[in-house]
């Protein structure tokens, strides 16, 4: 699974997990399946209450719209997923991470002309598979992505980090930081311990103070600590 770098509002760096292009095929051939589907019941549902295309093509219009405006309606709708992005847990997020608004949908929409209808899927092929970030020339445009929330991680790689029960916090100001930012901060942190890159350490000691806006003479390697306990504790404790 590829994945990019994404940078909060905070200057944190965060990776991201890409869908591949498997994935999306699936998920694009699920959708195709739901919107034959919806199509052939409405018009069989018209045809059982007898109503004369010719006479009535307007309402044949309106019925069958929900399939020319799926992918549209249900990205803007359900925050980024369709049925197919769902069932493969895929989701199109904007490339800083964050959640698109229906221009970025729109932009998304009405080019799947050229990368699935006009060119029968190649396009959207090629260009996610030169692209390496799950990027269709849809998404290029829209300045949006399609990221996997399959999470594959053991429990030694997640957030969780034991504390004692009668642990006493020191900085409330953690809670300015999302669980992703706080992953990464613990992933550094105890690579750098790891390898004796005191620098890493040093850095993120200073970068975090800057975020959190604190003063404090606790060592570096001991700072970074306590913020992942403290948040630990103000996420899981309380």
């Amino acid at each position: 699974m590829n994945q990019f770098q994404i940078e909060t509002a905070q200057n944190v760096t965060i990776d991201q997990n890409s869908s591949n292009l498997g994935e999306r095929m699936l998920a694009y051939i699920i959708d195709s399946f739901v919107i034959v589907v919806y199509t052939v019941l409405a018009v069989l549902f018209l045809v059982y209450l007898n109503v004369d295309f010719d006479a009535l093509w307007a309402l044949y219009l309106v019925v069958t719209l929900p399939s020319f405006l799926y992918y549209l309606l249900f990205e803007t709708l359900t925050d980024g997923k369709t049925i197919g992005k769902g069932l493969m847990n895929l989701r199109v997020v904007k490339l800083d991470g964050s959640r698109p608004n229906f221009g970025n949908y729109f932009v998304r929409w009405i080019l799947r002309i050229i990368d699935v209808s006009l060119t029968s899927g190649a396009a959207a092929v090629v260009t996610i598979l030169i692209r390496g970030n799950g990027q269709r020339i849809g998404d290029i445009a829209a300045g949006t992505t399609v990221i996997s929330e399959r999470q594959r991680i053991q429990l030694k790689d997640t957030l969780l980090k034991e504390i004692p029960n009668d642990y006493r916090p020191q900085f409330p100001q953690v809670t300015v930081f999302s669980d992703s930012e706080i992953q990464t901060v613990k992933e550094l942190y105890e690579k750098a311990r790891k390898n004796g890159d005191h620098n890493v350490i040093v850095s993120l000691d200073k970068r975090l103070k800057e975020v959190m806006d604190v003063t404090t003479t606790i060592k570096p390697i001991e700072f970074v600590d306590v913020v992942i306990k403290d948040y630990n504790y103000y996420t899981q404790k309380l």
